[in-house]
């Protein structure tokens, strides 16, 4: 995904034809959401579907329109008499000081409806900046150069804060249209006096200088980045709004309270554990709580864990640990509980056909009669009879018994004996006959 010029994102993987671009689309097509994929470079997390657009007289004229900025932000501007703008043109607006160019992201009817969910109060035309014109070449040149510089001063603002000392992280910058001011997002986990830093940025960088600060959340929808589920973030693409995360949304879904798989990139709890959470504490309302208790004439039974789709409840009867789990459904547990409150305990959790049919169930044991030394007698058997077929021989006699091997010791007792008569007989003359042979030097 790369960024476009006008802060959307489009696919950059797209293989459409080039011909098929901005200039080839019309306004009305962009307003639609045309076929063509050129709508797809305006993609980002605060894109608003105009789905009045196809209902006749539901376009009507609005003199408001909502215009859209780099990242999150965006806000409403009063149109001047004359001045016809459809979404998608890029419009310089007013800004303090100076202008600001953005998106025309919404129009018609369809923004008073924005407005309202907003809570922007429309309490006459001093409330509403004003939109000057349609942006100009010079005007977009200039915004480009502008947005150009953002990544450099972002990265030196970084070291000025930490040669200051100051417990900061800059995570974001944002040039005005003209280059005549630049807002500064930051994070902190406390109170931070920037005041000396914000001379230092404007002597630096010779703009006017606006500090923001953002919540983890909102820095991971600007970083972006993949899920533990393999998506995009969901802050990243399509969230536009941060509802609070609480653990009893997890409790709700009976997830296991894991710090580490509950929190996201941010840091803080997943926005996803919000999204199915109405639904299971709808489902919820047709079980029992999980503190009651069921009474029956062998043991006391406690929730162990529940299925709120299946209506199903799995009791134990231990407290703390898992000991003869017992599943029954939401209804029983109903009846049962009513039971206990009149003073009456049944002689199981189970229905009484659920019981009879549970112990009339047999089980076959292919185990129960066998032995478990089976495998070694018949072994030890086919080795006997293996070693008679070896021993025997064609007639039926035994075969004559091969000589045995000498043993170490042996060996060594024939061994010495040879050394010691061979050690004689060199003595005695060397032919052996004991010491009677003649010396050669006296014949």
């Amino acid at each position: 995904m790369e960024e476009s010029s006008n802060g959307g994102v489009y696919d950059a993987t797209d293989n459409r034809p080039e011909e098929l671009n901005e200039t080839t689309c019309g306004s009305s097509q962009r307003s639609r959401g045309c076929g063509a994929g050129c709508c797809r470079q305006f993609r980002d997390n605060l894109r608003c579907t105009n789905w009045l657009a196809d209902i006749p007289g539901g376009g009507a004229s609005y003199d408001i329109v909502e215009v859209h900025f780099k990242n999150t932000r965006k806000g409403f501007y009063r149109l001047p008499e004359g001045l016809t703008v459809e979404e998608g043109d890029m419009v310089a607006v007013e800004a303090q000081p100076g202008h600001d160019i953005g998106r025309v992201a919404l129009t018609g009817d369809l923004v008073r409806i924005q407005m309202k969910r907003a809570g922007f109060r429309n309490d006459g035309r001093d409330s509403v900046k004003s939109v000057f014109r349609k942006a100009r070449p010079q005007d977009l040149e200039k915004y480009e150069e502008a947005k150009a510089r953002e990544n450099d001063t972002m990265i030196r603002s970084r070291q000025i804060a930490e040669s200051l000392g100051l417990n900061m992280k800059i995570g974001d910058v944002e040039y005005q249209g003209d280059g005549n001011k630049a807002i500064f997002y930051y994070i902190a986990d406390e109170r931070v006096d920037f005041r000396q830093l914000i001379k230092v940025l404007a002597e630096t960088f010779k703009v006017r200088i606006e500090m923001k600060q953002i919540g983890a959340r909102q820095e991971a929808a600007r970083i972006g980045g993949i899920g533990p589920c393999g998506r995009p973030l969901c802050c990243a693409t399509w969230m536009s709004n941060f509802v609070s995360v609480s653990t009893a949304a997890a409790r709700y879904q009976d997830i296991s309270l894991n710090p580490q798989k509950l929190a996201g990139q941010c840091a803080k709890l997943k926005c996803c554990l919000n999204f199915e959470v109405d639904a299971y504490m709808e489902s919820l309302k047709d079980m029992p709580e999980k503190n009651v208790r069921l009474e029956t004439e062998d043991a006391t039974w406690y929730v162990f864990k529940t299925d709120v789709f299946k209506k199903e409840i799995t009791y134990s009867s231990d407290k703390q640990i898992a000991a003869n789990l017992t599943v029954i459904d939401a209804l029983r547990a109903f009846e049962i509980i009513e039971m206990n409150k009149s003073g009456e305990k049944p002689r199981s959790l189970l229905r009484d056909d659920e019981a009879d049919a549970k112990k009339s169930k047999q089980y076959n044991d292919i185990l129960a009669d066998s032995s478990l030394n089976r495998f070694d007698s018949k072994g030890r058997r086919k080795r006997s009879k293996g070693n008679k077929r070896k021993g025997q021989q064609e007639g039926g006699q035994p075969q004559a018994p091969k000589p045995q091997p000498e043993t170490q010791a042996e060996k060594g007792k024939d061994g010495g004996s040879r050394n010691r008569g061979r050690n004689r007989n060199r003595r005695g003359g060397g032919n052996g006959n004991n010491g009677s042979g003649v010396d050669k030097s006296e014949g």
